[in-house]
């Protein structure tokens, strides 16, 4: 089971979490206001973060930014906002994954679950594996780093995982559906979380969309990884 904190605060819908949240037999501390968030996560370990959008001292989409420059637990956003641009937003911002609100209590305990698993499953319980290497681009899956031409890349951990799924396939087109299913543990989902990321990764390996070297995509297909074409002579 795991270790909740809840951001929310209407009463409510904040007592509604709690109780669904313990009768799972999670363990559950709520806060109502950004700043309290920001101190709770600061001197307790979580395994996952609900956190409303609509708080009374600070907007959820500055928490979530306060947020990710001291930890990286995994945030689930609740929020009754559905546009889009504002989703992609949080998810480039560092969001593991969103609801819209009103949602069921089942529909929050598949996220969370889902969540869940990627955190644990990234954080090294399984079995050492090999450096993956795709050109200059080098991946430490146990110690979760990776390099390009020797310097370090700093990835948030769905970008590691996205990079890490994709170099385990050079030259191999994935399509988005299998990338939502292993790196998202998702059966189903939006697309443009899966640009977001890819653009992300692209600017952090140095290449854009229209000039690829490593992320090269097929529109419509899916997306593959693979070492640069060499250098023309001069």
């Amino acid at each position: 089971m795991a270790s909740v904190l809840v951001v929310e605060d209407d009463q409510f819908v904040r007592s509604a979490l709690i109780r669904h949240l313990s009768e799972a037999s999670h363990t559950v501390r709520s806060v109502g206001t950004a700043l309290e968030a920001l101190r709770e996560v600061a001197h307790l370990r979580f395994d996952v973060v609900i956190l409303d959008l609509g708080l009374p001292d600070l907007d959820g989409a500055e928490a979530l930014k306060m947020l990710r420059s001291i930890t990286d637990v995994p945030v689930i956003i609740a929020t009754a906002r559905d546009d889009e641009s504002e989703i992609v937003r949080l998810l480039n911002d560092g969001a593991d994954d969103y609801l819209t609100k009103p949602f069921s209590v089942e529909h929050l305990s598949a996220r969370m679950a889902a969540v869940l698993r990627r955190s644990r499953a990234s954080a090294g319980d399984g079995p050492p594996r090999r450096i993956i290497r795709v050109g200059g681009l080098s991946i430490d899956p146990l110690r979760r780093l990776a390099e390009l031409d020797g310097v370090a890349v700093d990835l948030t951990r769905r970008e590691f995982d996205l990079l890490t799924y994709l170099a385990g396939r050079p030259g191999v087109v994935v399509p988005r559906k299998e990338l939502l299913a292993e790196v998202w543990q998702q059966s189903y989902g939006d697309d443009q979380t899966i640009d977001v990321h890819l653009s992300w990764l692209r600017r952090k390996l140095g290449e854009t969309a229209a000039r690829p070297r490593y992320l090269h995509t097929l529109r419509g297909v899916g997306v593959k990884i693979q070492p640069p074409a060499p250098e023309p002579p001069a």
